[in-house]
């Protein structure tokens, strides 16, 4: 084998790509959960229905974007306000977001949230299909990482199914409104086939599991909620959980991050309303279902094509060279991505490798091979 792409590690050789790549730190700019909210047809009296079942002091700022006819001044703030207590507002450039409050996006552009406030941006005129969900929830994942909760209402289209993606693998948590009770069914339904959704229920549902999941202490502000975890944080009860895990699975999750394990593990916690892990340790013990989807947690593909862009160069500019010198046209260069997630990053490789050989008028047999942790699961 020419050269070995290995999975994520602590080397500081900047080869490494990662397929549990870094999640955000946890409230790096706002301390308070933020619920984003996408719909289309259908989905206002989707959101009616949610919000009208919400508590006024769930802790929550929520942000409801729907598609707009860009043409018309939204009326959302109005309507929604005759069905909740809650204050309504329409977002505004630069508008801070305030717990126990609902902010709505107004018609003609896209909003995203930057430095804990809401952004506005007029509408690009673009040929391709407008999607102003999956632009606010990736935001929202990059700013919130584990305080980001997103919502898939009824909708056309499958606008949000990315964003729910970006959601899930920042940390957050994600809901999307069953098909039985949304008037359309493809946006719901586009989020749920992504795998990144973890609760699929009606808009009460999900306001009931809103409510709940804005007290837990993963989702609210972490040093001010530590003492509630007096039964959680101890060494010895996250490495009890791990071995669990190893003895299920076969994998070793003690030589992942450990901060990105522990968060994943304290996101389960709060998904299943259990506050302390001596109690999630006899939960997996007993729920192979369970221990399933911690571990579709553990190893979900947080990647990209050409993600890396200094490791990238850093394989052109030094790894390539090296693997081809003084080698004969007759053999061929091998390489194997381990750790490959979703092939991205097998794929980034091989096209940059061809770029190289063109750009240095080489001629190699290549044969890159791609694997992942997920081959070798118990569960797969």
């Amino acid at each position: 084998m020419d050269a070995i792409i290995p999975p994520g590690s602590d080397a500081d050789d900047g080869l490494a790509f990662r397929a549990d790549a870094p999640e955000h730190p946890v409230g790096s700019r706002i301390t308070i959960p933020v619920v984003g909210i996408g719909a289309s047809a259908g989905g206002l009296e989707a959101f009616k229905d949610l919000v009208a079942n919400l508590p006024d002091n769930t802790g929550l700022a929520i942000v409801f974007v729907q598609h707009l006819d860009p043409k018309h001044r939204s009326q959302l703030p109005e309507i929604l306000g005759r069905a909740t207590n809650i204050p309504v507002l329409a977002a505004t450039d630069g508008m801070g977001l305030e717990a126990n409050h609902v902010y709505t996006i107004p018609a003609n552009v896209d909003l995203t949230i930057e430095n804990g406030k809401l952004k506005l941006a007029r509408r690009a005129k673009v040929p391709r299909t407008h999607m102003p969900i999956d632009r606010f929830l990736r935001s929202l994942a990059d700013e919130c990482g584990s305080r980001a909760i997103g919502v898939i209402l009824s909708g056309a289209g499958s606008d949000g199914s990315v964003g729910m993606e970006a959601i899930k693998a920042a940390g957050g948590v994600t809901f999307a409104q069953d098909l039985a009770s949304a008037k359309f069914q493809p946006m719901p339904q586009a989020a749920v086939a992504t795998g990144c959704v973890d609760s699929i229920l009606t808009p009460e549902g999900i306001a009931s599991e809103l409510a709940r999941i804005g007290q837990h202490p993963y989702i609210v502000d972490a040093e001010r909620t530590k003492p509630e975890l007096t039964d959680g944080f101890d060494e010895k009860r996250f490495e009890s959980i791990l071995a669990i895990v190893y003895g299920a699975t076969g994998i070793d999750f003690s030589l992942y991050r450990q901060d990105m394990v522990r968060r994943r593990i304290l996101r389960r916690l709060a998904l299943r309303g259990i506050r302390g892990l001596a109690e999630y340790s006899k939960r997996l013990e007993n729920d192979s279902a369970e221990m399933r989807a911690l571990q579709k947690d553990l190893l979900i593909s947080v990647t990209s094509f050409f993600r890396d862009p200094a490791s990238l160069e850093l394989l052109k500019r030094i790894v390539f060279p090296r693997i081809v010198e003084g080698k004969s046209p007759k053999e061929a260069i091998r390489i194997w991505v381990a750790g490959c997630a979703t092939g991205e990053e097998a794929y980034s490789i091989a096209i940059l490798l061809s770029e190289f050989l063109h750009e240095t008028s080489s001629t190699f047999q290549v044969q890159i091979f791609a694997s992942d942790v997920r081959a070798c699961s118990r569960y797969s």
